[in-house]
């Protein structure tokens, strides 16, 4: 594994206990290879929690006026694998993991689910190392340009939009199908399936038939991993 000094300046962070660093770059083909007696899942699993604290946070406080699904879909545009696998390229994470012999060969080090499960991981390990205003420091820098874009676009996101983006960019055919309604006329639930290539892929449901697509559409996103639940 390279020398970590310079990851530490691209955080802005020196780990006081340099062995959660380590534990935080080893991948399990690693671990596998090496028999050492760690790997990174664990601290992936919390960072993933601190990431998600952190940005409904930062959104919660941003953007007052935005209800819950729009803070749901605020934070899904942040915390997902495209976007870390991509602040882990910026801080050039990948030279840093310590990895298997065949997934160095396969080119592991830029592989995006490495990258962004590595990323979630130096998360958790920072939290543990220091406390959780210090991660946010680091975190909010290095999602700075994210905030940013999100701020000048705007906060109306739409899953349906984003699955449709999905569906073009593989060649694959979508459609929603309402499939049951329940309830009085003045409180009615919507439920609606989401097809791929005309087989059912998710569902959802909500208080109005638009809602419920855009439910199906987030599960279906969620499914494809394009958002991390």
């Amino acid at each position: 594994m390279e020398k970590t000094d310079g990851l530490s300046r691209a955080l802005n962070y020196r780990f006081k206990d340099i062995n959660l660093l380590n534990i935080a770059l080893t991948h399990s083909s690693y671990q596998n290879e090496n028999k050492v007696d760690y790997n990174n899942e664990r601290l992936e699993f919390l960072g993933d929690a601190v990431l998600d604290l952190l940005m409904g946070e930062y959104f919660f406080k941003n953007f007052k006026d935005s209800d819950e699904g729009s803070l749901t879909q605020m934070r899904a545009k942040v915390v997902n694998e495209d976007s870390l696998y991509k602040v882990a390229l910026s801080i050039n994470l990948g030279k840093y993991i310590r990895l298997g012999q065949g997934e160095i060969k396969d080119g592991g080090n830029l592989k995006s689910s490495i990258l962004s499960d590595a990323f979630e991981a130096l998360v958790g390990a920072i939290y543990i190392d220091s406390d959780i205003n210090t991660t946010k420091q680091v975190i909010m820098r290095l999602f700075e340009e994210k905030f940013k874009g999100i701020k000048e676009k705007g906060y109306s996101f739409s899953f349906k939009s984003e699955i449709q983006e999905y569906a073009q960019k593989h060649d694959k055919s979508i459609r929603y199908v309402l499939y049951d309604e329940k309830g009085p006329d003045n409180d009615k639930v919507f439920y609606t399936n989401l097809l791929i290539d005309d087989e059912v892929f998710s569902s959802g449901h909500g208080t109005s038939k638009k809602k419920s697509e855009q439910m199906a559409a987030y599960n279906a996103l969620v499914k494809l991993g394009e958002i991390n639940e």
